[in-house]
């Protein structure tokens, strides 16, 4: 008789990977942290992408005095675990759409292992497409006091890492999109990899991540075969698209000082700015990954709300 499969990978308990092939999802989890009621904030479900059967959460303020803006908020998970409707996820947007006074649009992809990167890029794209859609005869009520030519695109960690491929493959303006016009991209410590280790990443380990976490997002969700320096990973390997000419600004990037992706993201906005991207890097100091996520009504997060919402009225029409 053969042995039983046996776990080869296995992602803090919410995901394992089998040696079968079998991907095993925990359904009941234990989070760290509860849905927040915000009574400033509606919030509701819409299908997205009929053929993946793919959702997204819309979450718009009760009262405003103006056209709202739109801002697009890609999650994090490391392109393996996460849902619009975790609590950290949940409570990120109602913050950024009371605290802003946009319309939120948190769209779903598809997770891997099961589908691999690119998946979750083409998925961010359906997503931008659907908003397409609501800017015409049919589309949906929520976006009446919407202003469709304010748009901004928010990545947090792989989140960010999509925001990215999103620029890169819509550029600035968004001129594919119709009415709908991106006019900057915030990138909240992008998820990028590379085979080379940089300082921070060989540093102490965060309270809640590692760098053997960091991999192994990177094994699940890459093409089979693939290294860290492929060009979904890293956005300056040997085979990435050349930026220089690619219109992709303005974009805001924000790392936590003591992030094992701290170098990266840093290494990210320089390089950027070097070919003349308009590109801002702000640096918090004292905090590792995910601290928005953890906690959006500290007063670090307050504050970072405040830097996001100064990028929007600068970039603004």
């Amino acid at each position: 008789m053969g042995s039983l499969p046996q776990v080869v990978e296995d992602c803090m308990g919410v995901l394992q990977l089998l040696s079968d092939g079998t991907v095993f999802r925990q359904q009941i989890i234990d989070f760290p942290t509860q849905p927040v009621n915000d009574q400033s904030v509606l919030y509701k479900d819409c299908l997205f992408h009929k053929p993946h059967n793919l959702r997204l959460r819309l979450y718009k303020p009760v009262k405003t005095n103006r056209r709202m803006p739109v801002l697009f908020y890609f999650r994090g998970g490391g392109f393996c675990v996460g849902s619009r409707d975790w609590p950290g996820c949940h409570n990120c947007c109602q913050r950024l759409s009371s605290a802003l006074g946009a319309v939120v649009v948190a769209p779903d992809y598809r997770l891997a292992p099961e589908d691999r990167l690119p998946a979750a890029m083409d998925d961010g794209i359906a997503a931008m497409k659907w908003l397409q859609s609501q800017a015409g005869e049919w589309g949906d009520e929520w976006f009446d006091d919407v202003d469709f030519g304010s748009v901004f695109v928010l990545g947090d960690s792989s989140g960010g890492n999509i925001a990215h491929h999103v620029a890169t493959r819509l550029g600035a303006g968004s001129p594919g999109l119709g009415p709908v016009r991106v006019r900057g991209y915030i990138l909240l410590a992008p998820f990028f990899g590379g085979v080379a280790r940089t300082e921070s990443e060989e540093g102490p380990r965060e309270e809640m991540m590692s760098l053997e976490d960091l991999d192994r997002f990177w094994r699940l969700s890459l093409p089979v075969g693939e290294d860290r320096d492929h060009p979904l990973a890293n956005p300056f390997g040997a085979a990435s698209k050349k930026l220089e000419k690619v219109d992709m600004d303005p974009i805001l990037v924000i790392a936590g000082e003591c992030e094992l992706l701290r170098d990266r993201v840093h290494d990210y906005a320089t390089k950027l700015a070097k070919m003349g991207k308009k590109v801002e890097y702000v640096e918090i100091k004292g905090k590792q990954h995910g601290f928005f996520t953890n906690d959006p009504y500290s007063q670090t997060s307050h504050d970072l709300v405040n830097i996001i919402n100064c990028f929007i009225l600068d970039n603004s029409i």
